[in-house]
């Protein structure tokens, strides 16, 4: 019978051949492959069985013996490793076919993988949207393969690279870490496996960060996990999905959408690595405005986020003020009452018209001095008024007020910068600034939730109390 099969091997252990494969083995007339792989076969074959075994790269004049073998009558076996059909013999011989316009019938028989195989040493890094790229441009040019890396990355696909290096190519791993970086959280998980399923099998995980392209060589395969893979018990894990389905009960409509919002935001940051408390900020604002310039102009000081969340939570910081009553607002009343706290604005006191009147100062700055003697401890929020921030600067210096915190995003075109400016030397007071003219009353707001629900940061659950 005129036929040739093409069967994957698997990735080198007689335990990971598939009994169809093995079954096509026994049957065979002749066999044809890179001579490596028949020591793996060679039990399964017939006594007669016609062994064709060639070199590396020479897979042109393998697919060549197979069908001159199959058009004497022989059932004919091609293997390859892992499964035929990635970066394997079955394209060829399918190509070869229709080029040939052979009458010998062609089928192929799936083989494990050795992404597969990997994969099952690491853990469970594959749970979702996958891709595989292979680093060799002997075939592809390079410009493409940087293409996909650069899509891969950017889609969050859990990637498997292949082929990633050999004697002449030992540049092109660095580059891809390099890309992935770009996109994706240094603490990203990494799994490789060299010579996954022989003898010698080693197995290593790390992260992006960590990863040291000088430990791969080209019997190595790599994962890179997705933003939501993580590493328990030294076992990679990409989640599916089936047990935050299981929570979505918990969460109310408000919620998912919002939380949907800050995944799609944090996916599409420039830069993936923020440190925690200034990412939780920056995802606030830019869900607030839409506005991705936030990246480049939101400021918060070392770890201002956490620290002032700390007081919150240990219940030193009991009040913010504000310079208008639409901060007040945007604050969320569910966030201040779970804390016990409360969110105060001035302008509203009888006391503020009269001292703005008979000291020839505007009313947020009246209020703000009337703020300042009864909280000067306060975390103070500015989203209208440059003359409230810049107050508020002249009492600090003047040793009245010891903020806990400020948030600097007033609004506009007159002192708006100067006021910004203003409040940086004061490198002892955790402060948040929106740079430039940009800010408002909804930002300065959102940067107060963001303060009052820090804990729900690393999960990156926002709106719990919406």
């Amino acid at each position: 019978m005129k036929r040739i099969i093409v069967a994957g091997i698997g990735p080198g252990s007689r335990e990971d051949i598939t009994p169809a494969v093995v079954k096509a083995l026994g049957e065979a007339d002749a066999v044809v492959g890179y001579q490596y792989y028949f020591q793996f076969v060679q039990p399964f074959l017939k006594k007669d069985c016609l062994c064709v075994d060639t070199g590396m790269k020479k897979e042109r004049q393998r697919a060549e013996q197979a069908f001159e073998l199959a058009e004497q009558g022989k059932t004919v076996v091609v293997i390859s490793s892992g499964d035929a059909g990635i970066y394997g013999m079955t394209p060829l011989v399918y190509e070869m076919s229709r080029e040939r316009g052979s009458d010998v019938e062609v089928c192929s028989l799936p083989g494990i993988s050795a992404f597969q195989k990997a994969a099952s040493l690491l853990g469970a890094p594959i749970g979702h949207d996958m891709c595989i790229i292979s680093l060799s441009d002997l075939m592809t040019p390079w410009e493409v393969i940087e293409r996909r890396i650069k899509a891969a990355a950017t889609g969050d696909f859990v990637t498997a690279i292949y082929n990633p290096k050999s004697h002449g190519r030992y540049w092109q791993l660095y580059r891809l870490k390099e890309l992935f970086l770009e996109e994706r959280a240094a603490s990203t998980p990494v799994g490789y496996v060299r010579q996954a399923g022989r003898d010698d099998q080693a197995v290593s995980v790390t992260t992006l960060e960590a990863f040291d392209p000088e430990d791969i060589d080209m019997f190595t395969v790599i994962l890179i996990g997705n933003s939501q893979s993580y590493v328990t018990d030294g076992k990679m894990i990409t989640p599916r999905g089936y047990y935050a389905e299981d929570k979505k009960e918990d969460v109310k409509p408000g919620q998912q959408i919002m939380m949907e919002s800050f995944r799609t935001i944090a996916s599409e940051l420039q830069r993936q690595d923020w440190p925690l408390g200034h990412k939780w900020a920056l995802l606030h604002a830019i869900h607030t405005t839409a506005d991705f310039d936030m990246e480049q102009i939101l400021h918060t000081d070392e770890h201002a986020v956490e620290t002032l969340y700390s007081k919150v939570a240990a219940g030193e910081l009991k009040t913010i003020v504000t310079d208008v009553t639409m901060v007040v607002s945007g604050i969320r009343k569910g966030a201040l009452s779970r804390l016990g706290m409360e969110a105060k604005c001035y302008l509203g006191d009888p006391r503020v018209a009269e001292m703005a009147s008979t000291q020839g100062i505007t009313r947020t700055q009246a209020g703000i001095r009337l703020a300042v003697e009864e909280h000067p401890d306060a975390l103070f929020a500015f989203g209208n008024a440059p003359t409230a921030l810049m107050e508020l600067c002249l009492l600090i210096r003047k040793g009245k007020a010891h903020p806990a915190g400020i948030i600097a995003a007033p609004v506009g075109f007159v002192h708006v910068k100067e006021s910004k400016h203003m409040v940086k030397p004061f490198a002892h007071i955790p402060k948040i600034i929106v740079e430039g003219r940009k800010g408002g009353s909804n930002l300065a707001a959102t940067l107060c939730n963001a303060i009052l629900t820090f804990d729900d940061a690393q999960q990156l659950r926002p709106g719990r109390d919406l």
